[in-house]
């Protein structure tokens, strides 16, 4: 095995190869034969996916300075040492299913970096820095132990996807929902609330038992959740209808808690508005109609302008999100 090893190292420095595929080596350590004399200085792309790697070498950067993309995908890494930041043109950097319980602040140096995968380890935190990654488009933290995200990652302008699911997060920094570039939002098993984008178009918050509503600035957005409940036959739903002009009669608190989390049954409130939705549906678009029952009028922008819609069957929802 270690005299293939070397034949596939010597070859790729004889050739100047570009990709070198360590993948399923068995490999303990970083192999010396990457790291002798002047290194591999034409590798751009290193895998080295499915060994046993418990740390990086601190003259990475010097051996193979022009690394673009480093695959570290299943291994035993337990600090993303300093070294790390010397890698000036990485660009994709996988280090997911490992043992990460420390990200060095010296990440933020990587100044190219793109693409970022730091899911299926143990952190309990990220360092303020990887708010400097500027050109940073894709973020996975998934299943880790972070309560927090740091304040500084709506500075990651170029952000596009983050998925930060099975975390054990109360909050989201304030700004983050600010980004001019976020498009997906992924906080699935968590214990938080949201904010607002203007490009933000999917957001996955199931499973967040504290999570009692989503603000209504999320409007028709695609929200993924434990879906709009129970089938319901609209024939079944009796309505109270009201005819009293101006007046605007408040919900009993009692009506809109009806229905909890270990149940199936919906808040009356909710079946209201769906068998409004689904009477009136065809006459909505025109902005002057009114329906037959008189309602206040924040009842009637909802009822032009859904929260969110169900992720499995694309009905709409106004009360739970």
């Amino acid at each position: 095995m270690a005299s293939e090893l070397c034949k596939t190292i010597s070859e790729a420095k004889l050739e100047r190869h570009k990709n070198l595929f360590l993948n399923y080596r068995n490999l303990h350590h970083f192999p010396l034969e990457l790291l002798k004399d002047e290194g591999l200085q034409y590798l751009e792309r290193l895998y080295m996916k499915r060994n046993s790697l418990t740390t990086l070498p601190e003259n990475l950067a010097q051996k193979l300075p022009n690394l673009v993309e480093l695959y570290l995908h299943s291994n035993n890494i337990v600090v993303v040492p300093e070294a790390i930041g010397s890698l000036v043109k990485l660009q994709f950097l996988d280090l997911s299913d490992n043992a990460l319980e420390i990200v060095c602040p010296e990440i933020g140096r990587l100044r190219s970096l793109r693409h970022l995968r730091l899911a299926n380890n143990q952190l309990k935190y990220l360092p303020a820095e990887v708010g400097d990654l500027r050109e940073l488009q894709t973020l996975d933290i998934s299943t880790n132990r972070l309560m927090t995200l740091p304040e500084r990652l709506h500075m990651c302008l170029s952000l596009q996807y983050l998925t930060a699911d099975r975390n054990h997060l109360w909050s989201v920094p304030r700004h983050l929902c600010q980004l001019p570039c976020l498009n997906e939002l992924s906080m699935a098993g968590n214990r938080l609330d949201l904010g607002r984008s203007r490009e933000l178009q999917y957001v996955y918050v199931d499973n967040n038992i504290h999570l009692k509503g989503l603000p209504s600035y999320l409007y028709n957005k695609v929200i993924g959740c434990s879906g709009c409940g129970s089938p319901i036959q609209v024939s079944e739903v009796k309505l109270l209808s009201f005819s009293s002009g101006q007046l605007t009669v408040f919900l009993p608190a009692e009506v809109k808690s009806i229905g909890t989390e270990t149940d199936h049954v919906l808040p009356l409130q909710e079946l209201a508005m769906r068998t409004l939705y689904n009477t009136y549906y065809r006459f909505l678009k025109d902005v002057n109609f009114l329906t037959p029952i008189s309602l206040p009028k924040s009842l009637l922008e909802l009822l032009h302008c859904p929260l969110g819609h169900c992720h499995r069957c694309s009905q709409p929802m106004f009360t739970i999100v």
